[in-house]
């Protein structure tokens, strides 16, 4: 008998791809590569985004929630039949790690890269793959997974496992329907929010419960199995770097984890994914101590987010090995074939405000420039919306070096380059992860970014004054009604210009003055500084200052400018022909304004209550995630909206009156 009809061959021609963005992009340049024809599906919101423009075919799949769209199941299985796919590869996230999903397109006659549905209800529902590590001597952390889902028993099994505990839905990932609860009181409410937040996202609210390890690395192993019962490691990536329980830097390999170590965690690894017949991608996701104990977590039965740093120190490509072990091939190497060269770093740029609390923003990206050195996975260009129904991460930004400070460094240099002008996004706070001496020295936790937040979350820098000087010369030379910026020197006379703007929310005051020499001066709260303008374009600026040459990119946008220099970004907003601001915008009026785009999920008091200034008055979802919305100030409060309205940022959602 020949070796190829010994193999249980699915071949397919052509694969639809059941998710969006960059993931989608990712998919189609490995699955083209290899000569397979990729559709794209989109919903109302993604109709001009660019993976329904990459693709060969697009089908439109429904409205912009998810649950209209990229978690409609039969939706999607018509979308296939549609464009004569025969393969639908999930991506990640949505309906990545969905049983009834995997089902549907067997059923369908659809090769589904991905394991198989059983495989996906075993490992992929946190409780039952718990039971399964236990039953095969896997250590796991101690805790409750148990079918009673009321308050009751939760109560119960906490004070048994003891505080803090973490609850955790069962499906899903990504930190969504988690919460770190430290005594009893605030069990119920976070029993609440999880459970919402989880059916949300995966349509399931079940949670587990269990003790919370504090300050442990988050260590994850990467594993292969095809369906002939072969399985390997590609060794680990440390993805302790966390806010919300959701990733930000993912590195590999871990500088936490030994030689011998990482042999220890694959053989577990690899043991259990062949215990099950675990087909494609997968990773097993553990806690490690300080004592360098290591704990089961979960199993996620896709491909991570996080795999470019796998495949940039093991030169393999991830979405190749999905597609051809879906398609029957055996697995094209061995354990002993894997070998890891240098290291390789992986930052997950979001649009969030880590200013405030790492809020989801949404809105139109004005300009947008990667840097062209390293790689960058994403999908958006200048102009283009970023809707709040989805997830905030837009881009994964990725530095290979041969030593763990050189793809650092390279990732850092590379941060700095990045132009997002429009929409608030975590840039920053990533560099200033990167360059905080405890991750440089591979000490970072996951308490990392609560430890040292008032260090990281950016705020004005220390030459403050140069900064208002900069965005005020570049306010002045870039008005529609300046005379045009000419070098040398002029014969007009010399004004001052009054300027008022905002600077990364502050309202600040200056006055510019054209030299007659062709110099600029600024001055702002009894300082002066003098510019020499060397260079102005579109774009960019250079320009002399206190002896120093520098240079900036900026970005006019009618009242709004945006400025990026020496790697810090800055808004601004001018506010020199505009009306005065209202005294009552940060809500001393007694209103309170939605922070964001989103659906109201809870609303927490009764019209008519007696409210404190800071208790919780309703909850808001965005971009798979919740946000507590606190009253501003103490009184009798009337409420605006309803539960599942949805809201624009700015809305007025509940009004307060001061009791007398």
């Amino acid at each position: 008998m020949s070796v190829t009809r010994m193999l249980k061959l699915t071949p397919f021609s052509k694969i639809l791809i059941a998710n969006r963005g960059e993931i989608a992009l990712r998919v189609m340049r490995s699955a083209r590569r290899l000569g397979y024809g990729v559709v794209a599906v989109y919903s109302d919101a993604d109709a001009d985004a660019a993976h329904v423009r990459a693709a060969d075919e697009a089908v439109a799949i429904g409205g912009a929630q998810p649950s209209q769209s990229y978690l409609n199941i039969p939706a999607i299985i018509a979308a296939a039949k549609t464009a004569g796919a025969d393969a639908v590869h999930p991506g990640y996230g949505f309906l990545a790690e969905n049983e009834d999903f995997a089902a549907a397109c067997r059923d369908a006659g659809l090769v589904f890269i991905g394991p198989s549905a059983e495989s996906i209800a075993a490992m992929g529902n946190k409780a039952g793959a718990k039971e399964i590590m236990l039953k095969a001597g896997v250590p796991c952390v101690p805790g409750y997974q148990g079918e009673d889902q009321s308050d009751a028993a939760m109560v119960r099994e906490a004070e048994r496992i003891g505080f803090p505990i973490m609850i955790k839905a069962v499906a899903g990932g990504g930190g969504r329907g988690m919460r770190l609860v430290k005594d009893a009181a605030a069990l119920p409410d976070a029993l609440r929010s999880a459970r919402s937040e989880a059916q949300s996202a995966f349509g399931d609210p079940t949670v587990i419960l269990e003790r919370a390890i504090l300050q442990p690395r988050h260590i994850e192993i990467q594993v292969f199995g095809d369906r002939y019962g072969a399985g390997i490691h590609l060794g680990e990536r440390d993805c302790s770097v966390q806010r919300r329980h959701q990733k930000l830097i993912e590195e590999a390999p871990s500088p936490a984890v030994s030689e011998a170590l990482r042999e220890q965690m694959g053989a577990v690894a690899v043991n259990a994914v062949k215990a099950i017949g675990y087909e494609g991608a997968g990773t097993l996701e553990f806690l490690l101590d300080a004592e360098g104990n290591f704990y089961f977590m979960e199993m996620n039965t896709r491909l991570q987010v996080e795999h470019p740093v796998t495949e940039a120190i093991t030169g393999l490509d991830l979405v190749e090995l999905q597609l051809r072990i879906a398609a029957g091939e055996p697995l094209p190497l061995r354990q002993d074939d894997v070998t890891f060269k240098g290291h390789a770093i992986e930052v997950r740029l979001c649009s969030e405000d880590a200013d405030h609390d790492f809020m989801p923003q949404s809105g139109r990206m004005a300009l947008w420039r990667m840097p062209p050195e390293l790689r960058v996975e994403h999908a958006l260009q200048s102009g283009a919306e970023i809707p709040p129904y989805y997830d905030s991460m837009i881009a994964k930004v990725i530095a290979v070096g041969a030593s763990r400070d050189e793809a650092r460094r390279k990732l850092i240099h590379g941060l700095d380059g990045t132009i997002a002008f429009g929409v608030t996004t975590n840039r920053g706070f990533l560099a200033a992860c990167l360059r905080h001496k405890a991750f440089a020295a591979g000490e970072a936790t996951t308490a990392f970014i609560s430890q040292h937040r008032d260090e990281l979350v950016r705020s004005l820098p220390d030459d403050a004054v140069s900064a208002v000087a900069v965005a005020a010369l570049l306010l002045y030379v870039t008005d529609s009604y300046a005379p045009p910026h000419r070098p040398g020197r002029s014969l007009a006379a010399v004004f001052p210009t009054r300027l008022k703007f905002e600077l990364d929310g502050v309202e600040q005051a200056c006055e510019v003055v054209r030299e007659r020499d062709g110099s600029y001066v600024v001055s702002h709260e009894g300082q002066s500084i003098s510019f020499v303008i060397e260079e102005l374009s579109a774009g960019s600026i250079r320009f002399q200052a206190q002896g120093l040459g520098e240079s900036a990119v900026f970005h006019r946008d009618g009242h709004r400018l945006f400025v990026q220099r020496l790697g810090v970004q800055n808004s601004i907003v001018d506010l020199t022909r505009s009306a005065p601001q209202s005294a009552a915008r940060g809500g001393g009026d007694g209103k309170l304004r939605a922070a964001l785009n989103g659906r109201v999920v809870a609303v927490l008091v009764k019209a008519g209550d007696r409210v404190e200034a800071g208790q919780p008055v309703l909850t808001l979802e965005a971009m798979k995630m919740e946000h507590v919305h606190t009253a501003p100030g103490s009184g009798i409060i009337t409420i605006d909206v309803a539960e599942g309205e949805q809201v624009t940022a700015g809305r007025i959602v509940a009004e307060i009156e001061a009791a007398t």
